[in-house]
C-alpha cells in the first residue's frame, strides 16, 4: 500500500465540477487580477469568520510583513516569536527592520507563555505566536500579556485555519492575524495565495493600500507600497473550497483522534497533546520518538510518505547565527528537532489507511 502525505488529488476529484467551472468562468472572463472572484472570497472568509475585514494578498508570508509595516514595526524594534516555525514568521520581521527574539516552545508545540515576559524589553514592539500544527497557542495569557506591556499582538494563523481556543476562532485575538493558502493547507489555493484579516478599519485600509502599490484607486498612490495580490483563479478556487473546511476540519481531528488511539500502547512513540479549551485541527500530525530516521526510513520502504515540521529550529539556522543562540537557550525544541515526526493526515485519510501506518509502526519497534 503506498499512502502519500497529503493526497490533494483526491480532493480535487471530489470537488472536480465545481473547481473545473469555477477556472472556467475565470477563463471565459480573463478575471485574473481583481475583480468579483476577490472580492467575494474576501466577504465570504471575513463573514465565516465572523471579523469586519479581509484583506487578500499573494501568500501568507507578505501577509505577516505587510501587517508589521503597517503596525509601524521598523528599525530597532524587536518582535516576540517562537523558536519552532517556518521561517516566513521570522524573515519578515528582519525585513520590516526588527530584530526577531525567540522563545522555546511548550509541550504543545507553541510558545512558551511562561517565558515570554523575560523576553520583553523597552524595544520590544509586538509578539507573534503561531498556532502551530493546528493547535492553538495560548492565545488568552498572551493577549493579557500584550495588553500589559502594550504590545501588538500578530496572530499567525497559516496552518491553523478555524481552529478555536475556548469557543473562539484563533485569529480573532490579536489586532491583526495573518493566513496562508499554499495548497497543502487546510484551506488550500492551488498556487501561492493568503490574507490579513482584522477589526481595526484603519489597520485594513493602510494593509489594503500597501499590497496593492500604495493605492485603493489604480493610479492613486497615496505611498509606497509592494505588489501583493490574490489572483482571480486562486480566489475563485478558494470560495468553492471555503464551504467544506469546517468539516474537512473535523475530519483532521478525527483521523488524529484515531491515530492516538491506534499509537496508545506503542511506548516509544509520544502521540501529540490537545490543549484543554480548544479544537485543534490538526493540519499536522505529529508524533515524537527517539528513533525518528530509522522509523522515517522504514515507512518510506514500505510506502507511507512523511515529513519532517521542522528540522532545524529557527534560532539553530544559519541566517540567525548573528543572534548567538544555543541550544542550552531553546532545551524544548532542541530536544523536539530530533525527534518530531509527522505522518499522513488529510480529510480523505481512511481508516484502513492509518491502520496500514501504524501497523508498520508497531512492526519496526517489535523487530
Amino acid at each position: 500500500m503506498k499512502i502519500p502525505f497529503v493526497d490533494l488529488k483526491t480532493q480535487y476529484k471530489t470537488l472536480k465540477p465545481e473547481i473545473d467551472k469555477a477556472i472556467s468562468n475565470v477563463l471565459e472572463n480573463t478575471a485574473f487580477i481583481g475583480g468579483e472572484n476577490v472580492t467575494n472570497f474576501e466577504q465570504n472568509f471575513a463573514k465565516q469568520y465572523g471579523v469586519k475585514s479581509c484583506i487578500s494578498v499573494a501568500n501568507g508570508t507578505d501577509a505577516i510583513y505587510i501587517s508589521l509595516k503597517m503596525l509601524g514595526v521598523g528599525s530597532g524594534d524587536e518582535v516576540i516569536t517562537v523558536a519552532n516555525s517556518w521561517i516566513s514568521t521570522s524573515e519578515t520581521i528582519t525585513q520590516a527592520g526588527a530584530k526577531p527574539v525567540f522563545v522555546d516552545v511548550d509541550e504543545f508545540f507553541t510558545i512558551d507563555v511562561t517565558k515570554i515576559e523575560q523576553k520583553i524589553t523597552s524595544k520590544t514592539k509586538a509578539i507573534i505566536p503561531v498556532h502551530l500544527y493546528g493547535q492553538p497557542a495560548e492565545i488568552g495569557k498572551i493577549k493579557q500579556i500584550c495588553d500589559k506591556h502594550n504590545l501588538f499582538l500578530i496572530e499567525d494563523c497559516a496552518q491553523a485555519h478555524f481552529a478555536e481556543y475556548k469557543g473562539k476562532f484563533v485569529g480573532t485575538f490579536g489586532d491583526v492575524a495573518t493566513f496562508s493558502f499554499y495548497p497543502g493547507k487546510n484551506l488550500g489555493a492551488y498556487g501561492d495565495a493568503g490574507c490579513i484579516i482584522t477589526d481595526n478599519d484603519n489597520l485594513a485600509k493602510k494593509s489594503r493600500m500597501f499590497a496593492r502599490h500604495g493605492a485603493l484607486k489604480k493610479h492613486h498612490h497615496q505611498i509606497e507600497g509592494i505588489n501583493s495580490r490574490l489572483d482571480g483563479l486562486q480566489a475563485a478556487i478558494l470560495n468553492v473550497k471555503l464551504p467544506y473546511i469546517l468539516e474537512w476540519n473535523k475530519k483532521r481531528l478525527e483521523n488524529a483522534l484515531y491515530y492516538n488511539k491506534l499509537l496508545k500502547d506503542v511506548g516509544q512513540i509520544e502521540t501529540p497533546k490537545i490543549r484543554e479549551d480548544v479544537k485543534h485541527i490538526f493540519h499536522l500530525y505529529v508524533i515524537k520518538t527517539k528513533k525518528r530516521e530509522e522509523l522515517q526510513a522504514f515507512l518510506k520502504e514500505n510506502g507511507v510518505q512523511t515529513a519532517i515540521h521542522y528540522p532545524v529550529p529557527l534560532p539553530f539556522m544559519e541566517a540567525y547565527k548573528y543572534l548567538n543562540c544555543s541550544e542550552n537557550d531553546f532545551p524544548s525544541v532542541a530536544e523536539n528537532k530530533d525527534r518530531i515526526l509527522s505522518l499522513p493526515m488529510f480529510p480523505e485519510l481512511k481508516k484502513s489507511e492509518m491502520e496500514y501506518v501504524v501497523d508498520l509502526i508497531k512492526k519496526f519497534f517489535d523487530e
